[in-house]
């Protein structure tokens, strides 16, 4: 009796044990099932954060261009269009957890290939933007010039026309409308696309400050010339060739002939005058025209310069060769490059061979 109340006893106890078994494995399943929707929201996190996910053409760095109240749809538009990003879902997903749709910053930044989702949004929200490079030549007119840089910069070519155009502002940095043009030296500037007209002028003018070194203006004082004179001697000398090995030769032609106080008659100042720069050929009739630019009709330099001078034709005014040349024509092989003469007899000759060979090709205006 002993034995069987024995046997009911344990009988009793060993059910709450396999309540107690079954209950931990389901709690463990639970919990391990848990840990791996942590685990794999985590590594979710982490791929949306700092896996790489921009792509760019030819893993070369691509321009992303925020205009001014362009909207974070905006921005997802222009990268997407572009193949920029290669998960949009984690890229939206974390811009949206890290505020940038409310912080869009208009600016130019940079998309570098391998690029991380964190990364580029630190950078957007941040407007660490990229300098753009400004370069400008080969520019006749203010209005070209100002929609030259307004293609490179953010604000319209009529926000710098109205600062290019306007006496009184000018006049603080002792400029006019005909010689602001010396002002703008030619190169290549880094600025962000950002800057505004104001400022660009302002830069410009302290670049224009910083060109004209101790040397230069000794030079220019040494030849007789203020600094507008030497640029507007420049764009003469700019516009009659592009053979910079040869600028110092024909800046010293119309040196000698300022000098001696002959017109300068450069073909390049009737050009401008008339404004038709299509003119391949000036003919006696454009000789005529009633402008201060006429240098066939005035004596001296124009009123300021015909072109925006570069750098090379400055320093070939500032260092022009000193001879006995009064005239010069192109040669009639069409390299470019001129003939030099001393006489008027001499140039005539040169320049008949010229116009025989424009003959020759039916170039008769």
């Amino acid at each position: 009796m002993n034995n069987f109340y024995h046997s009911k006893y344990s009988f009793g106890t060993s059910k709450p044990k396999k309540e107690k078994s079954k209950a931990y494995k389901v709690i463990r399943t639970l919990l391990l099932i848990l840990l791996l929707i942590v685990i794999g929201f985590g590594f979710y996190i982490y791929n949306a954060m700092f896996k790489p996910n921009a792509w760019t053409p030819d893993a070369q760095p691509a321009s992303l261009y925020i205009e001014p109240g362009d909207t974070f749809s905006d921005v997802r538009k222009s990268l997407y269009s572009n193949g920029l990003i290669i998960k949009r879902g984690a890229f939206e997903w974390l811009a949206h957890q890290k505020g940038y749709p409310e912080s869009v910053k208009k600016g130019h930044y940079l998309i570098k290939e391998g690029m991380s989702n964190n990364e580029l949004i630190n950078i957007l929200k941040a407007g660490l933007e990229t300098p753009v490079n400004v370069i400008f030549n080969n520019i006749r007119t203010l209005p070209g010039f100002a929609d030259r840089i307004s293609q490179q910069l953010v604000f319209e070519s009529s926000d710098l026309m109205a600062l290019l155009t306007d006496t009184t502002y000018l006049a603080q940095y002792e400029f006019d409308t005909l010689t602001i043009k010396s002002m703008f030296i030619p190169n290549t500037y880094e600025f962000y696309w950002t800057t505004g007209a104001k400022d660009f002028f302002e830069r410009m003018n302290q670049e224009y400050v910083r060109f004209w070194t101790d040397e230069r203006q000794a030079k220019a004082e040494e030849a007789g010339l203020t600094r507008m004179e030497v640029s507007t001697l420049a764009s003469i000398v700019e516009s009659e060739t592009n053979k910079n090995d040869e600028k110092a030769r024909i800046a010293g032609v119309y040196m000698n002939r300022l000098e001696s106080g002959w017109r300068l008659q450069a073909d390049p100042t009737l050009v401008y005058a008339i404004g038709d720069f299509s003119i391949r050929r000036v003919l006696n009739k454009h000789k005529t025209v009633n402008s201060p630019y006429n240098t066939y009709k005035y004596r001296g330099l124009p009123p300021g310069p015909i072109t925006f001078p570069s750098i090379a034709s400055i320093d070939a005014v500032l260092n022009y060769e000193e001879h006995d040349y009064y005239y010069f024509s192109a040669k009639p092989d069409f390299s470019g490059y001129h003939i030099f003469a001393r006489t008027n007899a001499q140039h005539q000759q040169n320049a008949r061979e010229y116009q025989k060979a424009l003959n020759e090709k039916k170039i008769y205006d």
